[in-house]
């Protein structure tokens, strides 16, 4: 897959040697919806003889206009992987900043769908583009001058639970509900971090952990304990992981969520190595214990939970 990264007004001129059929979206968790649209656009670049793009934007827009943490689904690494494996062949991220976010529809057009060769444009009924989102799929084929088709992908749902939407994810996330997550996405939901030095105390309970440190900008379920399975260096583990605050050990209200993961079937060190976590069942919420005693008795049943979930 090709990749252009494109800033308005400074960082435009790229060499271009085909027409694309264009996918775009800021497409935040490659989710089922998104899918769709990605599908869409690949079906119409067949019909056509050109290649598949996709045009996303980095960061998200609302973390420009709030100043806020938006807690990406997939942050740019992620969303790259998984556009590769839907076999996109060129990518085109696009600095979203105040520059940017000033251009009216048409310039937006003539910029970044015209300036580009696009023969085909694909996007979901609830894209929004130029100055404040005044710009819909309308204006987009309104504007075409001829130049290129449009296509909008209605709203996609799972059984009777609504649409499909970033939103549905992150709250679904939020509730610690992995498994619904995953349908929505198409796969469970994976998040990365470096393996850092913790406190130990799983070792000294008689099950090592690797405390897992992952980026503030990416969401992360709610805490509690799940069984998952951890990528190390090219190899999926099984393993049972507890996020949260350790309230038997420390005040809540005065930490930071970490995650901690126990292989089930290896013992490695782990310290300074990147990983991957896919979150696949939600066992229990975290919670406070009254001795170290009961703690460790629910661990073990933890970890048979987990071995459970796993193999079935």
């Amino acid at each position: 897959m090709e990749m252009y990264r494109l800033r308005y007004p400074d960082q435009l001129n790229i060499q271009l040697h085909h027409a694309y059929s264009m996918a775009i979206g800021f497409f935040d968790g490659v989710h089922k919806g998104h899918q769709e649209v990605i599908d869409s656009a690949k079906k119409k670049a067949d019909e056509l003889g050109i290649q598949t793009a996709v045009m996303t934007f980095d960061p998200h827009p609302s973390q420009l206009f709030s100043g806020r943490n938006v807690g990406y689904i997939t942050p740019l690494e992620e969303k790259i992987r998984l556009l590769e494996a839907l076999q996109v062949d060129a990518l085109f991220i696009v600095s979203f900043d105040w520059d940017l976010a000033s251009l009216s529809p048409r310039q937006f057009i003539d910029i970044f769908v015209k300036g580009l060769g696009v023969k085909h444009v694909t996007a979901g009924f609830d894209f929004t583009f130029g100055m404040k989102g005044s710009g819909t799929m309308k204006e987009m084929h309104d504007l075409s001058d001829g130049l290129y088709g449009t296509t909008t992908i209605q709203k996609v749902t799972i059984d009777h639970d609504g649409k499909v939407s970033s939103t549905k994810v992150r709250q679904l996330l939020s509730e610690g509900n992995v498994e619904e997550a995953a349908l929505l996405l198409g796969r469970p939901f994976r998040t990365f971090g470096e393996v850092v030095h913790g406190e130990k105390r799983g070792r000294q309970l008689g099950f090592p952990t690797a405390n897992i440190q992952t980026d503030e900008e990416n969401i992360v379920p709610a805490n509690g304990v799940y069984a998952v399975y951890c990528l190390v260096d090219g190899k999926w583990y099984p393993g049972v992981c507890n996020l949260g605050v350790k309230p038997t050990f420390h005040n809540p209200e005065h930490r930071m969520a970490t995650a901690e993961v126990h292989l089930l079937n290896a013992n490695m060190d782990l310290y300074g190595k990147q990983v991957a976590i896919e979150w696949l069942h939600r066992i229990r919420a975290e919670r406070k214990f009254e001795s170290l005693e009961a703690l460790k008795e629910q661990i073990g049943k933890d970890k048979k939970t987990a071995m459970d979930l796993l193999n079935g």
